[in-house]
């Protein structure tokens, strides 16, 4: 195998029957993934002793499995040894010249696992899966096929009830990887991006270091609540849009960003989180210029600004790039807790929905705390978030239902 490394080719330490692999963004689970499908089929060790021929694979959804698993740069078709598998799209599944198949499978269809049965199993990204638990568990009972079955789990980490059950079972052999480990693998110069761009954040121990950050116990949000934003009723068309900005306390390029959130009001008391546009080291005519592309963009109603750091010079350099843009300044007259738990609550309730994941934002909503975030770090994409939300569902236009929670 050239260019593997040890973690990806444990020559002294096969994994059982189930074997946990957790990784960093370019970590090289999928080239892991796809090399032990190619041995499991050729029937080659540490992984295999005799050939697997009847298999499956399992991913976020069958696009994933098709794109990533399979035809991605370092997918089954790109590391297959010898003979290449062909795929069969009308029967969903690989067939490879010596009589092997690998069925493909979606984690928005537990169901279509009752039934079929195997000898192996990958599973790619199940800290991304919709219905993560019910997958795995129809596979388990699909999972009985000749005298050693296996399955290979391969994800980034994330704190699912799935992930932790794994961790928790004694016989899940566990394998840590971090995006570092590849260096030599990727593009010149993007571990030292990465570092600048994510170094000693949570996202960038998830995301680079492999690491499962569990929910701070004092925070407002849960990861579990911040999953359920996404989906849902979010493609509708929202009417009253609002970009909020919470500006840097000074202009100085060390200073914190400028958190800058877009939502809308989508009826019924319910809102849609659209982007998020929050700049780092930017002055303030930067930040003012993407507000106002924002604004036109999105075709907003207003700009909402807090103006507590910089009072009427907030609104002045906004409209110093466009005068007539409308602009609503509001000014915090509590603690960022007290004005982020009705906030909070709306989330509780299911009335807030996220147009796509913004990993950032929800690295802050799940690690604010009363004392503010664990690294010290000032909040803001939280809250730029706070003040849109409070504009479109706490405020004067909200439904009486609504406004009852403020």
């Amino acid at each position: 195998m050239v260019f593997a490394r040890a973690r990806q080719y444990p020559l002294l330490w096969p994994p059982g029957r189930s074997w946990l692999v957790l990784g960093g963004r370019g970590a090289g689970k999928t080239r892991l993934g796809a090399e032990w499908i190619d041995m499991l089929v050729r029937g080659l060790p540490p992984f295999a002793h005799r050939k697997y021929g009847r298999l499956a694979l399992i991913g976020e959804t069958l696009a994933d499995v098709r794109e990533v698993m399979i035809d991605g740069l370092s997918g089954i078709a790109a590391r297959a040894r010898q003979a290449r598998p062909r795929y069969e799209p009308s029967r969903r599944r690989l067939v490879w010249p010596g009589g092997a198949t690998a069925q493909i499978f979606s984690s928005e269809d537990p169901e279509s696992l009752r039934g079929p049965q195997f000898d192996a199993a990958w599973c790619d990204e199940a800290g991304k899966w919709r219905h993560a638990e019910a997958c795995f568990d129809m596979l388990q009972f699909g999972l009985r096929v000749g005298p050693a079955p296996k399955q290979l789990i391969t994800t980034t980490p994330r704190p699912t009830p799935l992930l932790r059950r794994l961790l928790a079972d004694p016989a899940v052999t566990v394998t840590r990887m971090k995006t570092v480990d590849n260096q030599a693998h990727l593009a010149a110069g993007f571990i030292d991006w990465l570092r600048t761009r994510y170094g000693g954040t949570r996202l960038g121990r998830q995301e680079m270091d492999g690491e499962m950050i569990a929910d701070r116990e004092d925070a407002l949000w849960s990861r579990q609540m911040v999953e359920r934003t996404a989906g849902g009723r979010a493609d509708e068309t929202p009417g009253r849009i609002v970009v909020a900005v919470d500006p840097p306390a000074s202009a100085r390029r060390t200073s914190d960003a400028c958190g800058i959130v877009v939502a809308g009001a989508v009826g019924d008391g319910r809102a849609l989180v659209m982007a998020d546009a929050t700049m780092r080291r930017a002055r303030p005519t930067a930040w003012a210029q993407k507000a106002v592309a924002l604004y036109h963009r999105y075709a907003a109603d207003s700009i909402v600004v807090e103006v507590n750091q910089g009072g009427d010079m907030v609104s002045t350099v906004i409209h110093g790039v466009d005068a007539s843009v409308a602009v609503k300044p509001v000014r915090a007259t509590r603690g960022k807790w007290l004005r982020a738990e009705p906030v909070a609550a709306l989330y509780e309730q299911g009335r807030v929905a996220h147009a796509r994941r913004f990993p950032e934002l929800e690295d802050e909503m799940c690690d604010f705390g009363p004392g503010g975030l664990s690294d010290g770090r000032s909040p803001d994409r939280l809250d730029a978030l706070v003040w849109a939300l409070t504009e479109l569902l706490l405020g004067p236009h909200a439904t009486p239902r609504i406004r009852e929670i403020h």
